[in-house]
């Protein structure tokens, strides 16, 4: 059984590890100077656990990319785990949402998804990062930065050089998967990789852990829909 995988360098690393994205691909994450002979030998000795989690049939589906939304009247945008429906009018300027509805000029409607885009980015900031500097306080930890950015395979990750970066998508999910995905974050910053202890970390701050994991396997892809 061979095993494909992509290896990223860093100065800033000191330990190896291994990561299966949503994709199924497998990325290895090495100190830089790390000798590909070494590499392959440890990524050989987890070759039942790779194979297991790239073949794992609920967890890493390959992404459905649903189909596109159409920009008119009566479509639905989620938005924090709930789906508000779209309006057209008249009035120019940005976005709004008011009254339980997406209410989006007329004029923007060429633009589609690029218009929404930048709409949940700057909601992610609003809602996800003030939870990072809540759940930071209660675990103790401290971070570098916290992101916001456009990632493809994850929902949420944390660097070497203790940055915590979340994908914007995740604004259209519940508040309680927002808040799994940033504590599971933040606990690698006390135990780097997923062992009994790491999800002992989260389990104390999220209650609803279970849940939140259960959510994003059934309705991950929603995330993934474009405008």
């Amino acid at each position: 059984m061979n095993l494909d995988y992509n290896v990223i360098y860093s100065a800033n690393r000191k330990t190896l590890t291994i990561t299966v994205e949503r994709d199924r691909s497998i990325v290895v994450k090495a100190p830089a100077g790390t000798q590909p002979e070494k590499i392959r030998q440890v990524v050989e000795s987890r070759k039942q656990w790779l194979y297991e989690k790239t073949h794992h049939a609920q967890k890493y589906q390959p992404l459905l990319h649903p189909p596109g939304k159409e920009l008119v009247n009566g479509e639905s945008l989620l938005y924090l785990g709930r789906s508000y429906r779209l309006e057209l009018v008249d009035e120019d300027g940005d976005i709004q949402f008011a009254n339980s509805l997406f209410l989006v000029p007329k004029s923007k409607a060429e633009d589609r998804g690029n218009v929404f885009k930048d709409w949940y980015i700057q909601k992610a900031k609003e809602k996800i990062l003030p939870r990072v500097e809540l759940y930071a306080q209660r675990l103790g930890v401290e971070f570098n930065q916290a992101k916001i950015t456009d990632s493809k395979y994850r929902w949420g990750s944390c660097t070497p050089n203790d940055n915590v970066i979340f994908n914007w998508r995740l604004v259209k999910a519940p508040m309680f998967v927002i808040d799994y995905v940033v504590v599971h974050e933040l606990a690698h910053l006390l135990e780097p990789n997923h062992t009994p202890r790491f999800w002992n970390i989260i389990g104390a701050q999220v209650a609803t852990l279970e849940k939140a994991k259960q959510w994003l396997k059934e309705h991950g892809e929603m995330l993934e829909q474009t405008l």
